[in-house]
């Protein structure tokens, strides 16, 4: 189970101030690229489950992740992941060619989506994904992830930060946020919801 806050900032300003202000505690940066796979009768949609490649830094790396059962609320997300790392060129590949991923039989989560959700001969489809920008941030025993996502409809702005504890992180969080007079709101729907609707929140 992944537990994660999630804080949505309002504009690429804010966005900013919160990046400079966390400078100092910064670890790395990210260039993400997000693609989403469901199957050819959405058997994994309709059971609240998507299947993502997320490529990183110019296909250095390439994680497959099954995410499931997504609940948010109050700015805290709760969801059912279970990821692996596979070769970028054979990402890229089942990218270009959805019908590659049923096939690699040495991946415990292609395993899963075939057994646990009927993928049937007509097999996936790809429905496309976005890109995102994520600063990571050590802060006060915490780690921060400072998100720029890039659709094709717009720009979101979001401060995430996964934690067993995830009231508490929250509270020092937002009580960062307050004192530098930085605007936030709770995220309540994730980036691939953002994603699938074409349109940012409000």
């Amino acid at each position: 189970m992944e537990v994660e806050v999630k804080l949505r900032l309002p504009n690429a300003v804010t966005h900013q101030r919160v990046s400079s202000i966390l400078s100092p505690y910064h670890l790395k940066t990210h260039a993400q690229e997000n693609i989403f796979f469901d199957g050819a009768n959405s058997e994994l949609s309709s059971k609240l489950a998507v299947l993502r490649l997320r490529f990183y830094d110019l296909d250095t790396q390439c994680i497959i992740s099954l995410k499931a059962k997504p609940v948010i609320s109050n700015g805290i997300s709760r969801i059912e992941e279970d990821e692996e790392p596979i070769d970028p060129s054979i990402g890229r590949a089942c990218v270009s060619e959805p019908w590659r991923l049923p096939l690699i039989d040495s991946s415990r989560i292609i395993r899963r989506v075939k057994e646990e959700y009927g993928i049937g001969e007509k097999g996936l489809v790809c429905l496309g994904g976005f890109r995102n920008v994520r600063a990571v941030y050590e802060w006060n025993g915490l780690k921060l992830e400072l998100d720029e996502t890039h659709y094709d409809f717009g720009m979101n702005y979001e401060i995430e930060c996964e934690s067993c504890d995830p009231e508490k992180a929250k509270d020092l969080l937002e009580e960062f946020l307050k004192s530098q007079g930085i605007e936030y709101s709770y995220s309540n729907v994730s980036k691939f919801a953002i994603f699938r609707s074409g349109k940012l929140p409000k």
